[in-house]
């Protein structure tokens, strides 16, 4: 399906969604979403990966640049944290699916050479991305949702979810998103980003956030 500028300006995907299709259907079909002006200048869409029945799933924010340049979610720096802390929580990574909120990725141009510098994206464009998202939880249907960071959980729990408050405590999954449970946490990016004197705790608090997952398995 092609859309023109008011389609792109009605930030909605869902009429590029296909209505009973698998996994492997929506992800072909979401390569040519343009539910939103973030595809014009992202490589590709980047959708979820994984195990199709996998007991839990990992919502992050959106691709980040090396996601972007190779099509698959979570295989930059931060995807290298998230798969030693799940490892470190008792999580299979292997066992795992992982996608984003938002599958294009959204940045600016450095001032001087080719960097581009990653952008969160806004509440529109979350929204705009969501029925992907909600297909995904249909589909492979998993006992624990893990929301990685503030975009994640917004798109699954609205504008007023707050990661300093919300992380660590499980909580029902929304109406409309299957019967299994969330857990919040930050951003494996997060641990990145952070100064050398704070890296360890804030390692040490995605471990014990994905140990509560963890726990919920059973």
């Amino acid at each position: 399906m092609t859309r023109g500028a008011s389609g792109e300006d009605a930030y909605d995907a869902s009429p590029f969604v296909p209505a009973g299709a698998d996994l492997d259907a929506l992800r072909d079909a979401a390569a040519g979403c343009h539910g939103c002006p973030l595809h014009r200048n992202a490589s590709q869409t980047v959708f979820g990966a994984g195990d199709a029945s996998a007991r839990v799933l990992l919502v992050g924010e959106q691709p980040g640049d090396q996601e972007d340049r190779k099509g698959h979610p979570f295989v930059g720096p931060a995807g290298g944290v998230l798969d030693r802390a799940l490892a470190e929580a008792g999580i299979d990574p292997g066992g795992t699916y992982v996608t984003n909120a938002v599958k294009h990725f959204k940045f600016e141009p450095a001032a001087r050479g080719k960097r581009r510098i990653h952008k969160a994206p806004s509440l529109r464009e979350i929204s705009a991305c969501k029925p992907w998202l909600l297909e995904e939880l249909r589909l492979v249907a998993p006992e624990v949702v893990v929301a990685l960071g503030a975009s994640a959980g917004k798109a699954l729990l609205g504008s007023g979810f707050r990661v300093g408050r919300d992380r660590g405590v499980p909580l029902a999954l929304p109406a409309g998103m299957g019967e299994g449970a969330l857990v919040a946490t930050i951003h494996p990016s997060a641990v990145l980003r952070a100064d050398e004197a704070g890296r360890a705790e804030m390692y040490g608090g995605l471990v014990a956030d994905l140990r509560v997952a963890g726990r919920l398995l059973g």
